[in-house]
């Protein structure tokens, strides 16, 4: 056998990499995930591209509007059984809701129609910015979680709300990166680094404001365990390819995350070796 032979033959060889072959699914709400893009199903210009975005992402969990999907209506009907053909966990929300009161008895409704324990809950406290009112997101987990709901909560990035959510008891913190629908991308990162640092234990995902790929990379690589998207796959140009882009951006930033970037430094530092320095550094006559 020549050599141009064995080259042909020999297999490739992998590259040893302890990070790459460890399992590393997402564990939320009682379930193992391996997708770490949660999409939103409203602003789609039509159901079939929606599908396409789900499929394009490999995505297994949908959030969807209990208000928005209306199931007690023939068109609402429709909506809802394309949304269960599509076979992926649901997050139902309670999107819309200005109380405590109002978002637990919306939560009530959707565990009834939608046949899960899982519920995302949003208590606004502000129609200009869509701010969550802290208070009573707080309160209304409290309830939830002791009627036996896995609460994904909704939250800015104030490191004292998700104090108390964690001890709640919620499944998972959910801050913004900024406000819904901006598309600004992480406003403060050094809060949502703050809040990975604090809440080592606690299911971390970033929902609301994310409007590019790179803005999913950016808080995967600080620790964040998911994100959400919604208006930025649904409003681009070509949701599903901005769907699987939105998938590598998580995938990346999470590989990123687990394989330890190097620390920053004040200071340059040559990335060769100090050896056969060029002639125009070198001194003397």
């Amino acid at each position: 056998m020549d050599l141009a032979d064995m080259t042909q033959t020999a297999p490739a060889a992998q590259p040893h990499s302890a990070v790459l072959s460890q399992p590393d699914p997402l564990l939320v709400g009682g379930v193992s995930l391996h997708s770490r893009l949660f999409l939103g199903t409203a602003r789609y210009p039509a159901p079939s591209v929606l599908a396409g975005a789900v499929q394009a992402a490999q995505v297994e969990v949908l959030t969807v509007s209990l208000r928005r999907l209306a199931p007690e209506r023939q068109s609402g009907q429709a909506w809802w059984q394309r949304i269960r053909e599509m076979g992926r966990h649901l997050l139902p929300n309670t999107a819309g809701c200005h109380s405590a009161e109002e978002a637990i008895t919306l939560a009530q409704m959707a565990r009834e129609i939608f046949g899960t324990h899982w519920i995302k809950l949003e208590v606004i406290g502000d129609d200009y910015t869509l701010q969550p009112d802290p208070w009573d997101t707080v309160a209304a987990a409290q309830t939830l979680v002791r009627e036996g709901f896995a609460v994904f909560a909704y939250t800015t990035d104030d490191l004292v709300t998700a104090l108390k959510l964690r001890d709640a008891g919620v499944a998972a913190i959910m801050p913004w990166a900024a406000p819904i629908g901006t598309g600004a991308g992480p406003r403060n990162l050094p809060a949502l680094r703050t809040l990975r640092e604090r809440l080592p234990d606690s299911v971390l995902v970033v929902d609301a404001g994310i409007g590019a790929p790179h803005h999913a990379a950016q808080v995967m690589e600080l620790g964040y365990d998911a994100v959400l998207v919604n208006t930025a796959v649904a409003e681009a140009g070509d949701p599903v390819a901005m769907a699987r882009a939105f998938a590598h951006g998580v995938e990346a930033g999470r590989l990123a995350h687990r394989a330890l970037p190097m620390r920053e430094r004040e200071v340059a530092q040559a990335s060769t070796p100090m050896v056969g320095v060029p002639f125009w550094h070198q001194t003397g006559g």
